[in-house]
């Protein structure tokens, strides 16, 4: 039996939001948890106008940025020739005809279709040409573009997310697949391109059933049965009001999402899993995800992505993760922590980034707020000798309070602003031996510390 392979065919049109990459994550963890399964990515490129290199080296930042890796790579540009022979094989066959419509002329079929209610499907009106039609045509200066011939006949699939499909040839209008500029249209490129590279299974959304039909019989024009692949459609994600996400109208984009310090494990955490029962939980790694991953827990709803809840693993993330995973990154950012200011920290933190604001709240210069100022010398007062340690607060607070009378928010509240400059955050009784006597005595007496 041949190796599982995957692919994630992205058009380099436009950067890939969280709907783009849930389609390369579930291709990526199908391949991961398949022994000997493969990953590939193929750029398809095959619009000349629209496809940019910036885009292409932005999806591969993204696709690395969130985790995940590949086998091998593929661009559609550079595969001109593997696509030309494909077509010279189907014109033989005669599944390729010679179209010379205008594109205004199409346009103006398509609006007399749905005028009167019908299907737009083209209606073959080619395939009676003339050798001296095709002239005069060609003499008026028009080039021909070639479309696909579907046959009537039934094209049927198990689809692993959406079940038993079928549709019947007579109701698909033949596709254009080589434009009057002779470049390839993704319709007939992706089907030369998934038989060349191996391709077993192939996922992804649901907006392509009908292209999926169509394929099914370019394949089996090119020698592959409808069987020597798995198909999946996976139902597209939408906003909280039921409306698709989409790059060109400012959807939810990896580059937004990291630039804004969103985990890529809690993207992956939560892409993962919508669509299916299990529960959306924090993941500390792809290869959590891929332990629990399977095809068959999709369903056919569609699911609806919540920046909410992705807000929400972030932060779940960021406070189960360890030292050992944080240390590096805290060196990163230039900031000299420990494993006691860490834990001290992320039960606070919503984005990593926060920790910076933190650090500087224990161990750099700080203006303080003193909302009493005769109250702060007391308590700066009462302030213990070192060494410090977790219980040091409380003992700190247990004299305060004595001492001056005060309990409750009238007590803590002004410690809190005097030492900290804020009126929430981490617990006061692991902040303060992080903060020292020196600099807790500075900001008690109004000093910046």
């Amino acid at each position: 039996m041949n190796a599982l392979v995957t692919r994630f065919a992205p058009s380099p049109t436009g950067l890939l939001h969280v709907g783009n990459a849930r389609v390369a994550l579930v291709n990526w963890l199908l391949a991961r948890s398949t022994p000997g399964g493969r990953f590939l990515l193929r750029i398809d490129d095959t619009d000349p106008d629209r496809s940019k290199p910036e885009f292409v080296t932005a999806i591969e930042r993204d696709l690395r940025w969130l985790g995940l890796d590949w086998d091998d790579q593929v661009k559609q540009r550079d595969r001109t020739a593997l696509y030309r022979e494909a077509a010279d094989r189907l014109i033989a066959y005669g599944r390729l005809y010679r179209c010379y419509e205008t594109p205004e002329e199409l346009d103006r079929m398509r609006r007399r279709l749905r005028a009167a209610h019908k299907p737009p499907i083209y209606d073959r009106r080619s395939l009676t040409l003339t050798d001296d039609d095709r002239r005069r045509f060609e003499s008026e200066g028009r080039q021909p573009y070639w479309r696909f011939k579907i046959t009537p006949d039934s094209i049927a699939w198990t689809d692993l997310v959406r079940g038993s499909i079928e549709f019947n040839g007579r109701n698909l209008s033949d596709p254009i697949v080589i434009r009057a500029d002779q470049t390839f249209l993704y319709v007939f490129t992706s089907v030369v391109d998934d038989i060349a590279l191996g391709l077993t299974d192939i996922v992804r959304g649901e907006d392509h059933v009908t292209n999926t039909a169509v394929q099914i019989q370019m394949f089996a024009a090119l020698g592959k049965a409808v069987d020597d692949f798995a198909f999946s459609h996976l139902p597209l994600l939408t906003d909280l009001k039921g409306e698709g996400l989409s790059k060109r109208l400012g959807g939810y984009s990896l580059e937004q999402l990291r630039d804004r310090g969103i985990e890529p494990m809690a993207v992956a955490s939560l892409l993962a899993k919508l669509g299916t029962m299990d529960a959306i939980e924090p993941r500390i790694s792809l290869d959590r995800l891929r332990a629990e991953f399977s095809m068959t827990k999709f369903g056919r709803a569609a699911p609806k992505f919540d920046p909410r809840q992705l807000d929400e693993l972030n932060a779940k993330l960021l406070h189960e993760m360890s030292f050992t995973v944080a240390g590096p990154r805290l060196a990163a950012l230039g900031l000299d922590g420990t494993a006691e200011f860490w834990d001290a920290i992320r039960p606070n933190l919503t984005r990593f980034d926060e920790i910076k604001d933190w650090y500087a709240v224990c161990f750099l210069p700080m203006a303080p707020v003193i909302a009493d100022q005769a109250f702060a010398n007391d308590a700066a007062q009462l302030l213990p000798s070192e060494p410090w340690d977790q219980d040091t607060w409380k003992r700190w607070t247990d004299a305060v309070k004595i001492g001056t009378k005060r309990s409750g928010k009238d007590l803590f509240h002004p410690l809190r602003l005097a030492l900290t400059g804020r009126t929430e955050g981490p617990e006061l009784k692991r902040l303060l031996p992080l903060i020292g006597r020196d600099r807790a005595l500075k900001r008690l007496g109004g000093t910046t510390a």
